[in-house]
Formats: C-alpha cells, structure tokens, sequence
C-alpha cells in the first residue's frame, strides 16, 4: 500500500474503508540474523536501513512496551544540523540531508517542517562562538548565517530585547533547520522496515543477553529465548541497563528531559528560537500549541516524569524572552530519560562481546540524529566497521581521554551536564 493524493481521496470518498495496517504484528521467531533492542526512532531506523542498504530482512525489533512509546514521542520534535564540533558537525550535515528526502524514501508524511532556527546570543562571548560554530556549518556545506538585533526585530518583533540582564545582540539562523512530527517519523521507519520483512515485536522485553566464550548467541524474553548472531543496543536512557545484562558499564547516565505544550494559538512563531542565557528552546506546533523545553532535571533518574523547581525554571525563562505568552495555559508536560555521556556526544561500537553493538549516549541530540543513527548503525552491524561519520564516536575514547568530542564544551565532567 503506497500512499498518494489520489489514494487519500479515494479513501476519503469510500469511508476510509480501504486501508490496512502500517505493520504486521508476528510472533517472535525462534531465530534471527540480526535483533534490534529497542522500537524507538533509533532502532527502527536501523532495522530499515539494515533492509533497505543491506540487504539484511530476517531481522527483528523487540520492544518492551509499544513502537514509538519512548523518546521518540516525547520531544520537542526539533530538527537541525548546526553542531560545531569535528565528528559531531559532519554527522549531524549527513542526518539533515536524510531528512530532506525522508519522506520520499519512506513515502510517509513525516510533517517535515524547515521553518528555521535561530540561536539567540545575549553576550560578546556567545557572539563570537556562534561565528565559529557557523563557519564550521558553513564549511560542511550547511547553511548558517547571524542576524543583527535590527534583522532579528524585522523576524522576531515579539522578544523582550529591552532586558537589562540579557539583552540580545544577533542570532544564528539556520534556514535548512526546524521540526517534524515525532509519531510520524516512528510509524514511517515501523512501516518501511515492516515492508522489507522486518518483524516489529512489540511488549517483548528483553530480560537477558546469551553470550558464550565472548560471543553473543541471542537473548532472553518476556516471550521466550530468540537466537541472534548479531544484537544492536539501541535502547537510548534504559542503555545502562540492558548493557549491564552483558556485563557492561556504560560511559553514561540517565537523566529526565522534560518537554511542555501550552494550548493552541494563532500563528505567531514562524521559527524554532533558542534562549542563549536560559537553556530555553520554543517553537509553535501545527495545531497551534506552543512546544518549549529547557535544561535537565538535575539528578539521575528513570521516570518519565519531571519535577516542579524545572517546571519553574523553564516558564521562567520563557517569560524573560518572550513575555506576551504569559496568559497562554500550558496543557501538559512529558519526559524523556536521556543517556548523557561525558563528553555530550554519542556513542556508536562494537562491544568487547563478538557480535555485540551499542549505540547510545545521545544527550539532548537523539530526534535529530534518528536517519544518519539508524544508517551508519546499520553500517556498523552489517559490515563489522565504523560509518565514516561515526569514527570518531568510539567507545575508547573515553579509556584515554583522546579524541573526546566536548560540544558542550564543559570538559570530560560527568555530573555537570
């Protein structure tokens, strides 16, 4: 079933009666090539490309709860590709351009959305580190380009550039960068990977990793062992965990990102903007709602749930930049456990377990990273080797301290993030 304008209208004349599901729902095999924990963007995506690139279809996903329940659907749906770092800025251009055709690959509306996002600067010192991180975008073949405080006014007449503490002086506009639909992004890579022969196991958890003489041999289920001779780890916040079933520990923590939706409003906010002094982000949603994030709950934890003192924070500095939303009511909150790793960016391996790979350490960066994460991951499994792009996200960096990719540029400081 292929979707096309003259299909939605035929549908849409007959009753809708004609469409069949996106995906089968099987029972789980007693054997596979290949498993992909994890039904989030990340592991469906490798499952799809594993297919599509690879040639590899006797594959499955095993997912604990239901496809697309975790961080794939609780974020603030932002896509760009203005990282500035070595390593990080020629993956980041790579996952961008994968969005700009993701929705002719999958035919599947992902609602891609290049609005726009403008990183606004507030001091001498933050100017001049948006100049060099847009000349890194630049020198990757991105776009970038900074707007003077007039410039802004003429885009954004709405911010508060009068704030004493804060005032802004310009912004980096990234044109190519904006949003899309989590959900949709999810259900497209579920039904690509589906038509491919893919098997998407859904509320199969996995309980244990079956390893003998150093070489991994399957794992074990809340529906029964199910042999492997490859298995991928892409489980994002949980990655601890599942790791530890193999014995390992990870270079990474959890963390709780909380997201917020205020109700719906008339147009107002053309682009993504980015509060430089409040680690506040805001952009306004098809169905109206303003959808904002801010900075970590500062403490470990799984629940998929915030906490207040965020809560204030956050509104807090939405008020600073933006004032005139202050009688807007904020519908709901959500959270998404994040896998922060010490140098702020992510992980992609082999494992010391033959057969055995790991991608995580995602940070603040996973729903923009869903297309290029799943292709060179699925590079990765089927070829033994690291992507190009992901060469330099090893896991031995982290034994030496050589090669550490600081994007935050915080240092190798694990509880500071």
């Amino acid at each position: 079933m292929r979707f096309s304008a003259l299909r939605v209208l035929k549908e849409g004349l007959t009753g809708n009666k004609g469409w069949s599901p996106h995906w089968r729902d099987p029972a789980p095999k007693p054997e596979y090539d290949a498993i992909i924990i994890g039904g989030g963007g990340h592991g469906l995506s490798t499952a799809y490309y594993l297919a599509k690139n690879h040639g590899m279809t006797n594959i499955a996903v095993l997912e604990k709860g239901y496809l697309g329940g975790g961080n794939v659907g609780r974020n603030t749906t932002i896509v760009r590709a203005n990282y500035m770092m070595e390593g990080n800025s020629q993956f980041y251009s790579h996952s961008l351009k994968l969005w700009e055709g993701l929705e002719q690959d999958l035919n599947y509306n992902a609602m891609m959305s290049q609005r726009g996002i403008i990183n606004l600067v507030h001091s001498d010192g933050q100017r001049d580190a948006v100049m060099r991180r847009g000349n890194m975008m630049l020198s990757q073949g991105d776009d970038a380009a900074f707007l003077s405080p007039a410039e802004l006014k003429q885009k954004l007449p709405y911010l508060n550039y009068d704030n004493i503490r804060f005032p802004i002086y310009g912004g980096l506009y990234h044109k190519r960068g904006g949003t899309a639909r989590h959900d949709a992004v999810a259900w497209g890579y579920a039904r690509g990977a589906d038509q491919r022969g893919v098997d998407l196991i859904q509320n199969c958890e996995v309980t244990g990793i079956d390893i003998e003489n150093g070489v991994v041999k399957g794992v074990q289920t809340t529906r029964g062992a199910i042999k492997a001779k490859k298995v991928g780890m892409v489980v994002a916040g949980r990655s601890s965990q599942v790791a530890a079933m193999a014995g390992m520990r990870l270079p990474v923590e959890s963390h709780v990102l909380q997201a917020f939706v205020t109700e719906g409003l008339k147009p107002v906010l053309d682009n993504v903007v980015t509060f430089g002094m409040g680690h506040m982000y805001i952009s306004q949603s098809d169905k109206g709602g303003l959808v904002f994030g801010g900075d970590l709950d500062f403490y470990a934890s799984y629940a998929q749930r915030g906490n207040l003192p965020t809560k204030e924070h956050v509104m807090e500095a939405a008020m600073c930049l933006m004032p005139m939303i202050g009688k807007a009511k904020v519908l709901r909150s959500w959270g998404g456990i994040m896998d922060m790793s010490p140098d702020g960016s992510f992980i992609m391996d082999q494992t010391h377990v033959d057969g055995l790979f790991v991608n995580t350490g995602w940070c603040y960066g996973g729903f923009k990273a869903v297309p290029a994460s799943g292709y060179c991951m699925a590079h990765l499994m089927a070829t033994g080797q690291s992507h190009e792009y992901t060469a330099r996200h090893r896991l031995d960096r982290f034994e030496t301290g050589r090669g550490l990719m600081d994007e935050e540029t915080t240092g190798s400081q694990h509880n500071l993030h």
